[in-house]
């Protein structure tokens, strides 16, 4: 096995960890949600952007942006690195981030474990990986260049899928466990994803909850699934994030509590997008979740 660039220990001594995000819950931030987020004040953890809205120098959203960021926490989530990809990492789009993360601080950001653009051209999409040898190396130093860029721990997030690779020698969190260990960036768990990959492979997600190293996690993010047929009929279920969380998320989210401790959970909504009150009620829900794990983290020493 090829040695890492960094070991954690030289890496997580160089570059400041997070500044952790609350363990309550928090939403995306929309345009469509701006007058109501500034004219009610809601009672949320924090919110989270898609960093490739706001790389523009100025507008109306960044105007919005810095109000709100007065008051609230805030998660960078990014999209369009590529941090999956056979080419090296785009430099300008380093740069832009960069500039983005500078400009408002936020606590965390994060990326996909997947590729997303192809030969200079961006495909609009999140793809997936053969886990192999090979890929491990190239992820691994892709995040090495972007943490180094931008002077901060990123934290990777588990990908949907809906095919795998044959070649692939690794399981998906043996897969994210090396990356993690070979460059100490930490883990964003999408509980949604999770379940749709599991469900669209066969596979059990709680064994998958358990072969990762669940103490890494530093934000959850839950969405809503829809669900279709393949080539041959079969079940296959689309991370789609244009509907509420189905209650098999959220049963799945509690027994994730149950092994991480209360950690910042995001409610993702991206399509088809709901009222702003809608979206509080799911935030509200998630509190719910989160304050049963804080009582079981209190009365325990599980997590101590």
């Amino acid at each position: 096995m090829p040695s890492p660039s960094h070991s954690e220990a030289d890496l997580t001594g160089a570059l400041p960890l997070s500044c952790r995000l609350p363990a309550t819950a928090g939403v995306g931030l929309k345009p469509e949600h701006y007058t109501a987020v500034l004219s009610t004040y809601p009672k949320l953890g924090f919110f989270e952007i898609h960093a490739e809205n706001y790389m523009g120098a100025g507008g109306l959203p960044h105007r919005y942006l810095s109000r709100i960021r007065e008051d609230y926490p805030l998660s960078v989530h990014g999209v369009g690195l590529s941090i999956g990809s056979a080419k090296a990492i785009d430099e300008g789009h380093l740069d832009r981030l960069a500039t983005l993360l500078n400009r408002y601080q936020p606590e965390v950001f994060s990326e996909h474990l997947a590729w997303s653009s192809h030969g200079g051209t961006y495909l609009n999409d999140l793809l997936p990986l053969p886990y192999t040898q090979e890929t491990l190396t190239r992820v691994c130093s892709h995040i090495d260049r972007v943490q180094e860029r931008l002077q901060r721990r990123m934290l990777l997030e588990n990908p949907s899928t809906y095919v795998e690779f044959t070649q692939s020698t690794l399981s998906e969190p043996e897969f994210i466990t090396d990356v993690l260990q070979r460059t100490g960036c930490g883990l964003l768990l999408d509980v949604n994803n999770v379940f749709v990959s599991c469900t669209n492979h066969h596979r059990d997600p709680l064994a998958y909850f358990d072969a990762l190293p669940l103490s890494r996690v530093e934000e959850i993010h839950l969405a809503g699934f829809a669900e279709d047929r393949d080539d041959v009929g079969a079940s296959l279920l689309i991370d789609a994030h244009g509907c509420a969380v189905a209650s098999a998320v959220w049963n799945l989210y509690c027994q994730v509590l149950e092994r991480t401790g209360p950690v910042a959970t995001l409610i993702e909504w991206d399509n088809d997008i709901p009222t702003f009150e809608r979206l509080v009620e799911e935030a509200e829900f998630a509190d719910r979740c989160l304050a049963t794990a804080w009582r079981t983290h209190k009365s325990s020493s599980r997590y101590e």
